[in-house]
């Protein structure tokens, strides 16, 4: 067996499953690539050894109680655990202590998971100070925000599953950017109690892992409708409708040729493609789901403004005075034209067994203060539906740009066959561990 830590979640579960493989084994494997990889990455902002240790030593000593039983987990640190500090990567919250785990963090301890530390974040996944870590491939890159350090440690080998949320595209954008595979379920399916609220209409916990095998584990333990019994297909008997979006104006030479590669490759394996054009009503989804987000937004930081004062950064101060001027009459037809493009997804999905969109605009940037544009995931947040990132190939700059598969409200197991169908289609060149 190789190290432990290269090993997917899922062929981590089947390891010690068989008895071939401990869970202290596999968290003292993460920890040594954490000391030797995370002074150049800074993915993780609270890390304690020992507990960690104690907690794997732990879960051996019991009888195996879910495919997650001993898995170590990366927690994006504005998601709250009682063991550890949460501080939202805010001068202000240093040190705070949760009185609980958020729901989402109770479900896998309680399904045997190990909480193996806390990731870095942009400041109350939302704005503000940025994540210190840096891309695991190029350090001079972003690894993409919010959820930065999740995907960079996930990426990096540091620890096979981590938490990030998705707001706007938080979550899908840093897995195309870190060539990583990662779920943003159907809205309002996990529990987002404990977790920093931006945007009550938005903000979705996803995970990130190394297949699409890895993503189902987690979509089980949450007990998504029909996880573990829509069948996987073949790929031939599929049918994909590609959807460039209202925003392909944004594209960049990377995205543009991803989203190419993805559906050649997926026409050269006998998949049945087809364009998909949007109606003019979506084209405005991005600014609705921006106007939703800074609108609500408002409410979220009001209390900070009001407790913090000049404490405060200035991104914050202006979404509690609503320095944008979101007036009531803005919030109303936002929602409005989300409802209305939501009503009509289902009929241009029709016959289609997923659509393929771009997942980032291209490669992560250079620098830290830029962590992506999520145009390209601003709609298919709003329309709460899940989204499937997957790798695909590389950008001008040696870095990764994958796609994402995206599926109807309430279809993430049948999205997840089709992902699990599709993967080595699309994510035909992965370099193998380093």
């Amino acid at each position: 067996m190789s190290e432990p830590c290269f090993l997917t979640a899922a062929a981590a579960s089947r390891a010690i499953a068989e008895g071939r493989l401990t869970s202290e084994a596999l968290v003292r494997s993460c920890l040594e690539r954490i000391e030797a990889r995370d002074p150049a990455v800074k993915a993780w902002l609270h890390l304690d050894p020992r507990a960690a240790l104690n907690a794997a030593r732990e879960a051996d000593k019991r009888p195996r109680s879910s495919p997650l039983h001993g898995l170590p987990f990366g927690v994006k640190d504005m998601i709250d655990t009682a063991d550890m500090p949460t501080t939202h990567n805010s001068a202000n919250w240093q040190g705070y202590r949760p009185a609980k785990d958020a729901a989402c963090i109770g479900v896998v301890r309680a399904l045997g998971a190990v909480i193996l530390g806390k990731t870095d974040t942009v400041e109350f996944a939302a704005a503000g100070r940025r994540a210190a870590t840096r891309h695991p491939m190029n350090p001079a890159h972003s690894p993409g925000g919010s959820s930065s350090g999740s995907a960079a440690a996930v990426a990096d080998h540091q620890v096979p599953l981590a938490f990030g949320t998705q707001t706007g595209g938080s979550l899908i954008r840093p897995a195309s950017f870190n060539g990583l595979y990662a779920l943003k379920p159907t809205w309002g399916t996990v529990s987002r109690e404990g977790a920093k609220i931006y945007a009550n209409s938005l903000d979705t916990i996803g995970w990130y892992g190394r297949s699409v095998a890895d993503l189902a584990l987690v979509a089980e333990a949450y007990r998504l409708d029909g996880i573990g019994e829509a069948p996987v297909p073949e790929p031939r008997a599929l049918r994909i409708g590609l959807c460039r979006t209202p925003s392909w104006s944004r594209i960049e030479p990377g995205g543009e040729t991803a989203f190419a590669t993805a559906a050649e490759r997926l026409t050269r394996a006998g998949v049945a493609v087809e364009e998909i054009v949007l109606p003019d009503a979506f084209g405005g989804l991005f600014e609705a789901q921006e106007t939703i987000m800074f609108g609500e937004g408002r409410a979220a930081f009001l209390d900070e403004f009001l407790i913090q004062g000049s404490r405060l950064g200035q991104d914050f101060v202006d979404r509690a005075e609503n320095a944008k001027g979101i007036t009531p009459a803005q919030m109303v037809a936002a929602h409005d034209l989300a409802a209305a493009c939501r009503r009509a997804l289902p009929e241009l999905f029709s016959g289609f067994d997923a659509v393929l969109a771009p997942a980032s605009p291209g490669e992560a940037p250079v620098g830290l203060q830029n962590t992506g544009d999520h145009v390209f995931n601003a709609l298919w947040t709003l329309l709460h539906g899940p989204c499937v990132s997957i790798p695909c190939t590389r950008g001008p700059a040696g870095l990764p740009v994958g796609i994402q598969l995206v599926g109807p409200r309430y279809a993430d197991a049948r999205l997840l066959a089709v992902a699990a169908a599709l993967s080595s289609v699309i994510d035909a060149e992965s370099a193998p561990p380093r």
